[in-house]
């Protein structure tokens, strides 16, 4: 996984939670997409191809093409699977909703919907698919707008694009903080949620 500045983001971290009873979680993921049907079909559809050249050019016994034939399928697979090569023809719309999936799961298995005050907030970033989302707990809700958190995720996915995912997490934390300090002042309570910075 790239070079991020755990230290600086977990004080950041820190200095946000000092000005709020609001809990913040950041969780980096290298990749949240999987081999999905697309390219399982596409390595198929490799292997289905590839006895035609080989029946017509060369005298191969029907028994070793069929042998060939998913040799070629399990190695696409495999590539598929293993490299960028499989994320690369994964349709957009498709790496999007799997990586919000993984942002949701992350956001439960966090314990995001166990603080005090409902007011638990996710800044989820995955490298792969150049994807950020916030998730914010239902006592944030009405008191911050969707189009403040878009805002945050906005400048997250610029940083991202400039591959400065250390700044981007700085600037979402500090803009996340700023949010629920107007929204969830400091109540004296205890850090209910780990300041660190998850890696998945």
């Amino acid at each position: 996984m790239r070079d991020v500045d755990e230290d600086a983001i977990v004080a950041a971290v820190r200095a946000a939670e000092a000005r709020t009873s609001g809990q913040i979680v950041c969780v980096l993921a290298q990749r949240s997409s999987e081999i999905n049907g697309e390219t399982t079909i596409l390595a198929a559809a490799l292997a289905l191809l590839t006895p035609w050249p080989l029946l017509a050019f060369t005298q191969i016994p029907a028994q070793h093409i069929f042998a060939i034939q998913v040799a070629v399928f399990a190695a696409a697979l495999l590539l598929f699977t293993l490299t960028h090569l499989g994320l690369a023809l994964t349709p957009r719309f498709l790496k999007r909703r799997q990586a919000f999936r993984v942002a949701a799961e992350q956001f439960y298995i966090r314990g995001m919907t166990r603080t005090r005050h409902r007011a638990g907030v996710l800044i989820f970033v995955s490298l792969a698919e150049h994807y950020a989302r916030i998730i914010a707990d239902d006592g944030l809700t009405g008191k911050i707008t969707e189009s403040e958190w878009q805002d945050t995720v906005n400048e997250l996915t610029a940083h991202l694009r400039a591959h400065q995912v250390t700044e981007g997490f700085l600037d979402a934390i500090k803009r996340t903080g700023d949010l629920l300090a107007r929204s969830a002042p400091p109540d004296g309570g205890s850090n209910d949620l780990p300041d660190r910075l998850v890696r998945i």
